[in-house]
């Protein structure tokens, strides 16, 4: 459909003013733990190794934090499209409260279960390589609630429109982080405790800016108070209908890929360490779909707000038609500049080889796969229809991904290739069935607010 420009609530400048700084903001906050695997690397693949192996539970728990803020943030944004402030607002509040006491329980869980929990996770890996694992484990274990914190300011200023907020403040992040690392790792020698602490000040120091900047009463969505009395039960039931789901299957993608890691870990710690390399390149290339389905959450949760549904679809188009571009031109330039990217993480010929297959295979599938795997889901979500991408994602990782990926190990002989190609499968159902989806226009069946 074709929307005339004076009846968009997003003009073409404002969509422009929100992806780019989007684009930018997850490139940095997922150069994190890049940083801590490129600035470690020159300590050896052991510690590396370590690193990479507990940078794959933090993704997760990063993953799962920022599913959980969207919840709240969807709602706020909804609120805010029908044009009540004092109801986005309330919605905002609930959501770093329950930030606060979700975030406490899982770090307790990690700090008390450390060990254990690498064991289960990553089975007989060397000493080396659980010393380094433990180490950093523990240290960034602690940044928990500070991480959950800035997701959820991130989301709230994104619900709103603004996307500049959060990318200085990711920006900031890494200029810590990397500060950081250089004292620990190259001036103090401290390896992985020392990748972690510099991890963990950085994380400190953005959800306090960010939390102090939602402050600002002439913000559109503000918390001016985090009192734990006064709960609105029907609000807090509102953000948990969206934020559980969200997060549910946000884990649950995130924890079928650990046990997926564990399955490389099988195959030694050449393979560990092409994993995740492998990983971190992979991370980067699929920024663009990652940041415009932060976008449709944001647009699509106001138009639906409205009530505005032929509206929400029209973007929908508009920002499918954005990630593929963008994903053509950064995978391009991925794919070409391969082994001097490469080159940078100081691997063994052996492990280089097996870094440079992994990501030439992510690289062709992300561009042609992620945009509808990822982007579109997140549109459905805002909208408020939480629990059917959530049932795709988790049996197409449980089917396609798990299942297939333990078939192409040991069946096919794949090795720590067996992981990327069940990937790809997996892309390829979810795919299918979120265009199928949105297609049948059932996602504008829920109302939410």
């Amino acid at each position: 459909m074709s929307l005339p420009a004076e009846n968009r609530r997003f003009s073409t400048q404002d969509l422009i003013h929100l992806l780019i700084p989007l684009i930018i903001d997850q490139t940095l906050s997922s150069s994190l733990g890049m940083f801590d695997t490129i600035m470690v690397s020159g300590a050896g693949e052991g510690i590396v190794a370590g690193v990479s192996l507990v940078n794959t539970i933090n993704i997760l728990l990063n993953y799962l934090f920022t599913a959980l803020a969207t919840g709240g943030a969807i709602i706020a944004a909804q609120y805010l499209g029908r044009g009540d402030k004092e109801n986005s607002c309330n919605a905002a509040r609930h959501l770093v409260i329950a930030s606060i006491f979700f975030s406490a329980l899982v770090m307790t869980f990690c700090l008390v279960l450390n060990r254990p929990l690498l064991s289960l996770l990553f089975g007989n890996i060397s000493p080396e390589v659980m010393r380094s694992a433990r180490s950093y484990f523990y240290i960034t274990a602690l940044a928990c609630p500070f991480t959950m914190l800035f997701n959820s300011g991130a989301a709230l200023f994104r619900g709103m429109g603004d996307s500049k907020t959060p990318m200085i403040n990711a920006a900031m992040m890494n200029v810590v982080n990397i500060a950081g690392n250089a004292v620990f790792i190259y001036g103090l020698g401290w390896g992985a405790f020392g990748a972690g602490l510099a991890t963990t000040l950085s994380r400190v120091a953005s959800a306090v800016v960010i939390m102090r900047q939602l402050r600002n009463p002439k913000r559109f969505i503000c918390v001016r108070t985090y009192h734990f009395k006064n709960i609105d039960q029907d609000m807090m039931r509102r953000i948990l209908k969206i934020a559980v789901p969200n997060g549910l299957e946000n884990s649950l993608f995130q924890a079928g890929k650990i046990m997926l890691t564990s399955l490389v870990a099988a195959f030694g710690t050449t393979a560990i360490a092409a994993n995740a390399v492998g990983q971190s390149i992979a991370t980067v290339a699929v920024i663009p779909s990652f940041s415009i389905g932060l976008a449709a959450t944001t647009i699509v949760a106001q138009c639906t707000g409205a009530g505005e549904y032929d509206e929400a679809d029209f973007y929908i188009k508009r920002l499918l038609k954005c990630s593929y571009i963008f994903m053509v031109v950064l995978n391009s330039i991925i794919l070409l500049a391969l082994n001097p990217i490469m080159s940078v993480y100081k691997l063994s010929p052996e492990t280089f080889r097996l870094a440079r297959q992994i990501a030439m295979i992510h690289g062709v599938a992300a561009v042609a796969l992620s945009p509808v795997s990822f982007a579109l889901p997140n549109a459905f979500r805002a909208a408020g229809d939480v629990k059917f991408p959530m049932w795709v994602s988790i049996l197409s990782m449980l089917i396609f991904r798990i299942g297939s990926g333990y078939v192409f190990a040991y069946i096919f002989g794949l090795g720590a290739l067996s992981v990327w190609v069940a990937m790809v499968l997996d892309w390829v159902v979810r795919g299918f069935c979120f265009i199928w989806r949105w297609r049948s226009g059932k996602w504008k069946d829920k109302k939410i607010i």
